[in-house]
């Protein structure tokens, strides 16, 4: 197939990450991939006061920010400017592939000669600083989804009565996320990734931490993330942090940790999750995104969403384990995750873009034996909603 992907600026995030690697494996596989981007948008001067005046500096927008896609084989285009990507930008496709809710807006309006259309959610974007209508609208474009947990196709289903979408959650890559088995550290040591973004919980994975440093006086804090930290969400004094690791010592960082910390209120799927366990240290995680499908059977603990008593309680309990029993909890992780490949997760997508073209083939049918010089008397005749609008 020629497949073109759809997407918003490149970065270094979780979710440009996964499509990446979907985009270089699906080439490996013998497809045409072609990946088209927009250029990061200039602060407006708003922005900056806001950043001024919260000590955070003044905001930069490198012309060549480094993201996941550098290197890779796969061919790629950022257009001239911060715009809606159009029709003259693209190239003819068998399939064209949204990955955010304003490219699924713009892969919309795309020609049929573009391809089949697909719409691929990592998370439900409905939050409050973006436009809540636009958003929940592009759950109910006539576009096939593929999302990568269970929630999110539970979610299309009961909200916008969607029963037809794909799953294909993401792997680990185990070159990259590895350790040898170990023993608890000889100092307790937590993990957790730093950010200052509302739903991402830092306020509640810190707060968890302080209480269980009131029953662990050695209790230890390793972290790393895209910011300094801010004034608002203060690291202990004895924190171990780093800004933007190189993304071959992420590996460092969760295997020297006897737990890792997942606080979210909201995730797509928590890639830190797998990641952890990958390097064969356990997860401590609320119910967001995809932990619930993962963190069973033994291979970490589950705690309540907005509770940071209960985390600091999981993490005294992490602690307490025997050397015998955390290195149970922590070979279970790492054979829960290395059980599932990129090359499954590849095979997922590649079959949920079948379907899009399978749709799109079977759209195209019905409104051809729709119209009026086909049809032959009376009979009324079902258009699935929203087709040949696109």
């Amino acid at each position: 197939m020629k497949i073109t992907f759809v997407l918003p600026t490149l970065c270094l995030t979780g979710g440009i990450r996964v499509i990446s690697i979907f985009a270089e494996l699906l080439k490996q596989r013998g497809h045409s991939v072609f990946v088209i981007s927009v250029p990061h948008e200039q602060a407006s001067l708003r922005q900056q006061v806001k950043s001024l005046l919260r000590g955070r500096g003044w905001i930069s927008t490198p012309e060549n920010e480094p993201s996941f896609f550098d290197n890779l084989s796969v061919e790629s285009k950022i257009i001239d400017r911060s715009r809606p990507i159009e029709d003259k930008d693209v190239p003819d496709a068998d399939v064209v592939v949204a990955t955010w809710w304003e490219t699924a807006e713009w892969v919309a309006k795309l020609s049929p000669s573009k391809g089949a259309k697909a719409y691929f959610i990592q998370h439900h974007e409905v939050f409050d600083y973006l436009p809540e209508g636009r958003v929940e609208a592009t759950w109910m474009l006539p576009m096939h989804k593929i999302t990568i947990s269970d929630w999110l196709v539970e979610l299309a289903r009961t909200k916008y009565g969607d029963r037809q979408v794909s799953s294909a959650p993401p792997s680990v890559d185990t070159k990259q996320f590895y350790a040898c088995p170990r023993h608890k550290q000889s100092v307790p040591t937590i993990g957790m990734m730093y950010s200052a973004i509302y739903w991402k919980g830092t306020d509640i994975a810190l707060k968890a931490f302080s209480l269980a440093a009131e029953k662990i006086p050695n209790l230890r804090l390793v972290a790393f993330g895209t910011e300094a930290p801010s004034p608002e969400l203060p690291l202990p004094a004895n924190a171990e942090y780093v800004i933007r690791p190189d993304q071959d010592k992420l590996k460092d960082y969760y295997s020297k940790c006897d737990a890792w910390l997942l606080a979210s209120r909201s995730e797509g799927f928590g890639l830190p999750i797998i990641e952890a366990m990958a390097c064969r240290t356990p997860v401590i995680s609320t119910t967001a995104g995809a932990a619930p499908e993962i963190l069973s059977g033994g291979t970490g603990i589950l705690v309540s969403p907005e509770d940071p008593e209960e985390m600091a309680k999981a993490i005294e309990s992490m602690c307490h384990l025997s050397n015998a029993q955390w290195q149970a909890m922590s070979e279970a992780a790492y054979a829960k995750v290395t059980n599932y490949s990129w090359k499954d997760a590849t095979e997922h997508f590649e079959a949920g873009l079948k379907v899009a073209v399978e749709k799109s083939q079977q759209r195209e049918v019905n409104i051809v034996s729709c119209s009026p010089y086909y049809v032959r008397g009376p009979l009324p005749c079902a258009v699935p909603t929203g087709a040949g609008k696109s």
